[in-house]
């Protein structure tokens, strides 16, 4: 039996996938750029860390003012602070870390909702495609603070917990703030997930919960005892192939 002919596209047709290819293939190029020019404004800044939080926490509330703090004394120790440059927890870590002694830097993202840059940033860096920006938070930090949020602050969680767990990026502090918020989900990892085989007992090793703003500074400072916060040789072929 012959094969069924496929329908022969006309001329318009034709044209307009043409033009959608030729887009698709320059937005490579558009993509390229964000990469390149994000790597070279952000390569200065290390050591750093990434906050990641709520944009929907209100400036009066707890969990503001706690970010605030940890970001202000991650800032006066030395570390630059990264968040995505937007309101929430976002803007109370640019906040703290602003009027601290090491660089504010907000990686926004183009969004038509839940997005506008705050005024808190010493380096501002605008992103439209967010794969490209949860690159950078991984590659220029030394640790990670996951403050009470939603699906956005667990996909970053979530991600960094992958690319650690697969040797994808080197090992980075992963804290978690605010147990009340954070252990039920800790429970269902152990209960769930480890239980079940899904991941390894060890990998619950890979991130840690913890209430203190300064207690969150000298876990980090912890985890690089004897070792500085240069990335290694090895570490650096890592980051590379990021």
């Amino acid at each position: 039996m012959s094969k069924p002919k496929l329908p022969t596209p006309h001329a318009h047709g034709s044209s307009h996938e043409t033009l959608l290819s030729t887009r698709e293939s320059w937005r490579m190029f558009e993509i390229m750029a964000e990469f390149v020019e994000a790597t070279e404004r952000l390569a200065p800044i290390r050591p750093a860390v990434s906050i990641f939080g709520s944009a929907r926490v209100k400036a009066d509330s707890a969990c503001y003012m706690l970010t605030e703090d940890i970001a202000r004394k991650l800032s006066d120790a030395g570390f630059a602070v990264i968040s995505g440059g937007g309101p929430g927890v976002m803007e109370a870590a640019n906040k703290g870390a602003y009027f601290g002694k090491s660089p504010s830097v907000g990686l926004n993202i183009q969004l038509p909702h839940e997005q506008h840059a705050n005024p808190y940033q010493d380096i501002t860096q605008t992103f439209r495609h967010f794969f490209a920006r949860k690159v950078m938070f991984v590659k220029f930090a030394s640790a990670y603070v996951v403050m009470p949020g939603g699906f956005g602050t667990l996909d970053e969680l979530t991600e960094a917990l992958t690319l650690i767990q697969t040797g994808k990026t080197r090992r980075i502090p992963i804290i978690l703030v605010k147990s009340a918020f954070w252990g039920g989900l800790m429970d269902w990892l152990r209960e769930r997930l480890v239980a079940e085989g899904m991941i390894d007992a060890e990998d619950m090793d890979l991130v840690q919960t913890i209430d203190e703003p300064a207690q969150v500074v000298e876990a980090i400072f912890r985890h690089y005892e004897g070792r500085g916060f240069q990335p290694s040789a090895a570490e650096r072929e890592i980051l590379l192939n990021l």
